[in-house]
């Protein structure tokens, strides 16, 4: 009778855990990414991020009565019209609720017009940072946890001004990244004092540079801000300039920022010539270091550029499903506002459990980000801090805050 009782309540049990888990269901969010293209590397750390905060959703609870939070990939290629198709898969095939990315300026602004937007479905970008993106007409959908490329362009050029700077040439590969980051800063560095000495765009993936190179060395330029990705155009350039020796000394923004910048041109000849500026998290916030802890036990590096600001999106999309009761597209927008924006009750990386029961109980929640301050404006946008890189003794990047 015994032995009867146990296989009986065995199977039971059983048959729950199974009815539990057909109950469960996934709920789609677009992870669109240039998970090829110029920037690869540096996207496999956001996407990595991302991921992460999907999985700290998943083990303390899930979505909603436990539905799993699923993150479906699609690569944008850092280009524009793939990125409309990336979107326009997983938002028409996928039914996707929402979409974290693109990553790169060219493909978020080509996806939302084409068609997030007229979807009615809402996109957080991490790493998305084109001024243009600002002035969208986008009815309350995009948003961007990566500040505006306004304040970048600010900060390079102070920082150009601070090295002692007074000319320099310029070079910025047309697209929507780099032509606005570029525009500001042309701005930003003649206000501060200094002079543009030669401003020539280029395009991308050419095997040479030489002959711009040469146009833009003719002036009395003391170096060279470069506006490129680093596996695009931006490598090339330099190698062009310092095998000519027409340029020695670079400033560039945080698409330049990659190991394989060293690994291909060298520590020693860049020590002291080269100052590349990204956005940055505050290493000694709490926020910062939980997401740090929890990042470094899957074998990834929390420093890598805006992989912070990949979970934050990812996590802030997930507490705004929650927010608002359901997977409504319509009702996604609203809800991330108010998780995101003051006041309510602090909320960190990986405190899902936490959070989860702070909405149950019908409470205001405010997410203080990995990335930082994550308080929306008006436009979608945040603020932000940056650090300047350079060489440092060990021949690998040296990273400080701008204060």
């Amino acid at each position: 009778m015994t032995s009867t009782i146990k296989r009986l309540t065995m199977a039971v049990s059983a048959f729950a855990l199974l009815a539990g888990t057909a109950n469960a269901a996934d709920i789609n969010v677009g992870s669109v990414a240039g998970v090829t293209g110029p920037i690869a590397e540096l996207v496999a750390p956001i996407v990595a991020g991302r991921n992460l905060a999907a999985e700290h959703v998943n083990s303390q609870g899930g979505l909603l009565g436990g539905d799993n939070y699923n993150l479906v990939l699609a690569d944008s290629q850092c280009d524009p019209k793939a990125g409309v198709d990336a979107g326009g898969k997983v938002v028409n095939v996928e039914q996707v609720v929402a979409i974290i990315g693109a990553s790169c300026s060219g493909a978020t602004n080509g996806m939302v017009q084409s068609v997030t937007i007229p979807a009615g479905v809402v996109s957080v970008s991490d790493s998305a940072t084109a001024p243009s993106i600002t002035d969208l007409e986008d009815n309350d959908l995009v948003f961007r946890v990566a500040p505006s490329d306004a304040y970048q362009g600010l900060a390079i050029a102070q920082l150009a001004i601070d090295q002692g700077y007074k000319k320099l040439a310029m070079t910025y590969a047309n697209d929507d990244y780099n032509a606005g980051i570029a525009a500001v800063f042309e701005q930003a560095f003649q206000d501060l004092g200094g002079e543009i000495t030669a401003n020539q765009a280029h395009e991308p993936n050419k095997a040479s540079y030489r002959s711009e190179l040469s146009t833009l060395a003719g002036g009395d330029a003391e170096g060279l801000a470069i506006f490129a990705y680093y596996g695009g155009s931006g490598i090339t350039i330099i190698r062009n300039s310092l095998e000519n020796g027409l340029f020695e000394k670079f400033m560039a923004a945080d698409g330049m920022f990659d190991a394989s910048v060293i690994e291909q041109i060298g520590a020693d000849i860049l020590r002291d010539n080269i100052f590349i500026t990204q956005s940055a998290s505050d290493y000694a916030d709490d926020s910062y270091k939980a997401f740090a802890d929890a990042f470094e036990a899957t074998g990834n590096d929390p420093v890598a550029p805006y992989a912070a600001h990949g979970y934050d999106a990812s996590f802030l999309l997930a507490l705004a499903i929650e927010k608002a009761g359901s997977a409504d597209r319509s009702a996604i927008g609203a809800a991330l506002r108010e998780v995101a924006n003051e006041p309510g009750t602090v909320i960190r990386p990986g405190e899902w459990e936490k959070a989860k029961a702070a909405i149950a109980a019908g409470e205001d929640i405010n997410y203080e980000g990995a990335s930082g301050n994550v308080d929306f404006d008006e436009a979608g946008d945040v603020g932000g801090i940056y650090s300047v890189n350079t060489i440092g003794a060990d021949g690998t990047w040296e990273t400080n805050l701008i204060q």
